[in-house]
């Protein structure tokens, strides 16, 4: 008998501590979720960069510091880093990660590989566009005497400020010469000169009132040059070959070419050049059309769909009722996805976001609301045109919106800016790009469309106006950047086939060109929802993951490109210098 006991005891020790040690690997597996091997190498990364930016960088007096172009000394520090942490990555057991750490891994050295190039680019900029700074180097030098307090002549000080200023009159005298420049080269060389009065003033600052020597020398001296260096950047922006286009828009820009929107690409990990796109705009946009024909004969317009949507527009509430409307949009919106047991949304999530009226001069360039933290309500206001009230009021009915109030709050722009700082924050800053910031967000709307969220014909109306606009994005912004389409054109478009206001449409598109987006920042909307409606697809449809499994998994992995996503979420097995090679759309 005491044997048997024994062997109980033993045997549910035995059980327990099994039970134990399974109930602490899951608890640690769950802990540890949030990270991966290479977050270390990605924070580290990024504070190392924001160390020589701040050391090699101007300091402003007193506090803090401040942004300014890179210096050639600044540059070539930071390809040193660079290099250093792809030194660290090739040390680095790669064949031992799991796919979450491997993602981060071609990720980080992906951004650093980018950033070398963008170093290098910028280092022989500098250098070809020298001629055009002749006196830089008397500023940089006087600067890095500065970071470490050195005792200066202030007399001597004052004769170098004094030349400085003399090589920029020979410059501002030798660029009468010169009939234009290309705008990113004026941009580069007025980007420099802000940096070289940051540096000047940093020192200025540092030594005056507190060197006697240079207190009674240099406020002068210094004084002048900053007068010189403004005044010649004024001769350079006039240098500009930046086009405001003559087609009655009146908007600039200029288009970047085929080879950098497919570079552009390459590097956002899209496995699609720009064509390939325009006819995947082309194929959506028709199905779009298609859809808009059935709403138009529901609400007896037969296929004058355009006389459908003039009657969706007029349906605009009354002035001072927008935001009660906004309001009731979102809790329509939360109690479908509730409903249909799409998401859980954080309780905390639902009650912090805001509202806030959007100014005249933002609306002059943001015709609809947007958001983030708080949604930005665009309507109209006491000092505008009765036409401009008119257009506003019209482009933001209730219909226009129902299908984007979520876009801009819960599950969109709000819940991403919720979620990315408690989840996998690290990735937030690292891997920032709008085919996951916009991408998220835009498959929403196409989500809530395909499960019946708009019930009306004027509701889908409403919804598929967005839908078209998204594709006109990708087709106007792709033809201006190959240099066939002018902005008027662009906005001709908005207005013919997807049905804008005029001058909501001059709006969106100079936005577009003047709002300081990267080119492919309106057609990631699209393209990034495509790609994860592709990747539900493939892990919901198939049953392999319930739609709220999905979804709360997809907002913790926080910003990547949208292939990388995948890779996490079918498991993949990546190889360490992995390239796009997702095809995410069917073409007809």
């Amino acid at each position: 008998m005491t044997s048997i006991r024994k062997l109980t005891r033993n045997s549910v020790l035995c059980l327990s501590l099994l039970f134990s040690y399974q109930m602490t690997t899951a608890q640690n597996e769950d802990l540890y979720a949030h990270t991966t091997p290479i977050e270390p190498l990605i924070v580290q990364y990024g504070h190392d960069v924001q160390a020589i930016n701040y050391f090699y960088g101007p300091m402003p007096k007193g506090w803090g510091n401040q942004y300014a172009a890179a210096s050639p000394e600044q540059i070539q520090r930071l390809l040193t880093l660079d290099q250093s942490y792809l030194d660290k990555l090739k040390a680095f057991p790669y064949a031992k990660l799991e796919t979450n750490g491997q993602v981060d891994f071609v990720l980080l050295k992906r951004k650093v590989t980018q950033d070398m190039e963008e170093l290098q680019g910028n280092k022989q900029t500098y250098e070809r566009l020298a001629k055009f700074l002749p006196f830089d180097k008397a500023i940089y030098d006087w600067e890095k005497l500065r970071r470490r307090g050195t005792v200066i002549d202030g007399e001597a000080i004052a004769k170098t400020l004094d030349q400085a200023a003399k090589s920029v009159d020979k410059a501002q005298a030798d660029l009468e010469s010169v009939k234009s420049l290309p705008y990113q080269d004026v941009n580069f060389l007025k980007e420099t000169l802000n940096s070289l009065k940051l540096r000047l003033s940093s020192a200025y600052d540092f030594y005056n009132g507190y060197d006697p020597m240079f207190s009674w020398w240099g406020p002068a001296a210094y004084k002048k040059l900053v007068e010189k260096l403004d005044a010649y950047s004024e001769k350079l922006a006039a240098k500009s070959d930046w086009k405001v286009f003559d087609d009655g828009s009146m908007i600039g820009g200029t288009p970047i070419g085929r080879q950098e929107l497919n570079k552009q690409l390459k590097d956002e990990m899209i496995a699609y050049t720009a064509d390939d796109l325009l006819r995947l705009a082309n194929q959506e946009f028709a199905w779009c059309e298609a859809e808009l024909l059935k709403a138009s004969k529901e609400m007896g317009f037969g296929n004058d769909w355009k006389a459908a949507q003039e009657k969706v527009k007029n349906s605009y509430v009354p002035v001072g009722h927008q935001p009660e409307l906004i309001l009731k949009l979102y809790n329509d919106a939360q109690q479908f996805i509730q409903k249909n047991e799409l998401m859980d949304i954080p309780a905390l999530a639902d009650e912090t976001w805001g509202m806030i009226m959007m100014t005249p001069e933002r609306q002059l360039v943001n015709p609809f609301f947007t958001g983030g933290r708080e949604i930005s309500i665009s309507y109209p206001t006491d000092g505008m045109t009765q036409e401009q009230k008119l257009m506003s009021m019209r482009g933001n009915n209730p219909y226009f919106s129902r299908g984007t109030v979520q876009h801009e709050l819960n599950p969109g722009h709000h819940l991403q800016y919720f979620m990315n700082r408690r989840h996998k924050p690290y990735r937030e800053r690292a891997f920032n790009t709008p085919f996951w910031t916009e991408g998220w967000t835009l498959y929403w709307e196409l989500l809530l469309y395909s499960k019946g969220f708009a019930h009306t014909p004027e509701e889908r109306i409403g919804m598929l106006f967005w839908r078209m606009h998204r594709c006109a994005r990708i087709t106007f912004s792709i033809k201006f950047h190959l240099g066939e389409w002018t902005p008027q054109q662009c906005i001709n478009y908005l207005v013919d086939k997807v049905g804008f206001e005029t001058a909501n449409a001059h709006g969106e598109v100079k936005r577009s060109f003047e709002g300081g987006y990267s080119p492919l920042y309106q057609l990631a909307y699209l393209v990034g929802g495509l790609q994860l409606m592709s990747i539900k697809n493939e892990l919901v449809d198939s049953g392999k993951m319930s739609y709220k499994q999905f979804h709360d998994q997809v907002i913790k992995e926080n910003y990547m490109p949208m292939e990388m996503l995948r890779a996490i979420m079918t498991k993949q097995k990546l190889a360490a210098d992995h390239e796009a090679t997702w095809k995410f759309y069917k073409f007809n």
